[in-house]
């Protein structure tokens, strides 16, 4: 059994704030669709006090921008760019494409298809968030699709120079200075100056990800994103101060970022609250991970590892970071998470900026059916048919005609008849001609 010594808020309170936040979401979206440009401006002028001539950066504008930037935050930029492509390159040579002969004269066939058009969108707001474009553009690129626009907001009036760097070194093909649910809709729907994308990757606030949610099906998205959260499993042999630190690592991004701590110790357990409390007072970011904390915080105390392991899973959240003895275990014994983060020596800030693996996990339990972002995310995989063997033929289509009637679809059938009847001359009955 589980004892819970720190409780989160009921969930009914992040319900009804979710409300409000899909009511302005709409309206925005739906004004966009029918101003379009004037009504992004607007937006633009409301949410970020941002309405320049152009929204999109030209090549001249982008170099010049990318020239204030201190070289050894370029280099840095380079090394995880190289990073997170080397590790996408590694994806995309798991999927394979292929053609098997089935039966004689039947080959059906698997192809990988990369979208032709991607939005990537890079927040910004309080932290200009850099590694969100090595994420989403380096890892399409990778996947080959043609264009990619990404969107990042100014911040305070200002260009965000080393997130324009990223977004270039990564090979965007459009940068543009524009934020919130007015890129995700201009990059959806398009307007006079942006043409629409297929497909949309990126984390943002509340928002942006109900904005993608609302338009999911008009284009596709990466995955349905929430608040960011973290898991830390700890047994007795955990350091608190490192459960601790890496707790308010992720509490830092936002007052709603579930921090959750499950351990087979309550000394850990209570000593990692007691070294929170310590850090906190002294976090520059202890505004928006003190409430998270307050709010979003749990820690519960169980008794044994299998324990510790099916309760992780139920949460099945975005981030866990595994600090036990035997790290590894957690492969073997979990299921429903959207990385881990294996023993002392890794951490989740390490996947959030530097490591190679993808950032854009799934939230809000939604590593219960899919993974992160990954170079799969942006290809179409298609399957083409082909029959060239009579014999074949004459088989398949006295199949599909008796499978189809079973099913009542005599249009189906006949389909089905017609193959057998030039293959190996079956009668056609219903045909009176």
């Amino acid at each position: 059994m589980a004892t819970i010594l720190k409780h989160a808020v009921p969930k009914s309170e992040v319900t009804a704030s979710l409300a409000q936040v899909r009511e302005t979401v709409t309206g925005v979206i739906a004004d966009i669709r029918a101003r379009g440009d004037e009504a992004v401006r607007a937006y633009s002028e409301k949410f970020d006090k941002w309405s320049p001539d152009s929204f999109r950066l030209t090549d001249e504008e982008v170099e010049k921008i990318i020239a204030s930037v201190r070289q050894q935050v370029i280099d840095d930029i380079r090394f995880v760019q190289d990073q997170v492509r080397t590790f996408a390159r590694h994806q995309l040579d798991s999927l394979r494409e292929f053609e098997v002969e089935t039966l004689p004269g039947v080959r059906l066939g698997q192809k990988h298809i990369p979208v032709r058009a991607a939005g990537a969108y890079i927040p910004g707001g309080r932290y200009p968030l850099t590694a969100s474009a090595h994420m989403t553009i380096v890892t399409a690129k990778v996947a080959g699709v043609p264009r990619v626009v990404a969107c990042t907001p100014p911040i305070h009036g200002e260009i965000p120079a080393a997130t324009v760097a990223a977004m270039h070194l990564a090979g965007a093909d459009e940068i543009w200075l524009l934020g919130g649910v007015q890129a995700v809709a201009a990059m959806s729907v398009g307007t006079d100056t942006m043409r629409p994308v297929n497909l949309i990757a990126g984390p943002g606030n509340a928002y942006v990800a109900e904005a993608k949610r609302q338009l999911f099906g008009e284009i596709g998205i990466d995955l349905f994103a929430g608040p960011t959260e973290i898991l830390v499993l700890a047994d007795d042999e955990a350091d608190p101060f490192v459960c601790a630190v890496d707790l308010l690592s992720q509490a830092e991004h936002g007052p709603d970022s579930p921090a959750v701590l499950i351990t087979t110790s309550r000394e850990v357990a209570e000593k990692t609250i007691a070294e929170v409390e310590r850090l906190l007072p002294g976090m520059p970011t202890r505004d928006f991970a003190e409430p998270a904390w307050r709010d979003h915080g749990q820690v519960h105390v169980v008794d044994t590892l299998d324990e510790l392991y099916a309760l992780a899973d139920e949460f099945a959240f975005e981030h866990v970071e595994v600090l036990t003895a035997e790290p590894r275990l957690a492969l073997e014994r979990m299921t429903q998470y959207g990385a881990l983060f294996l023993g002392e020596g890794t951490c989740v800030s390490f996947g959030d900026k530097v490591i190679g693996t993808n950032h854009v996990l799934p939230t809000r339990g939604a590593a219960r059916y899919t993974g992160g972002l990954w170079v799969g995310k942006y290809l179409k995989t298609v399957t083409y048919q082909e029959v060239t063997d009579t014999d074949s033929q004459a088989l398949l289509g006295r199949l599909c005609g008796r499978a189809a009637r079973v099913e009542l679809f005599e249009g189906h059938a006949r389909s089905g008849d017609v193959r057998a009847a030039r293959a190996a001359g079956d009668e056609l009955p219903w045909n009176t001609a």
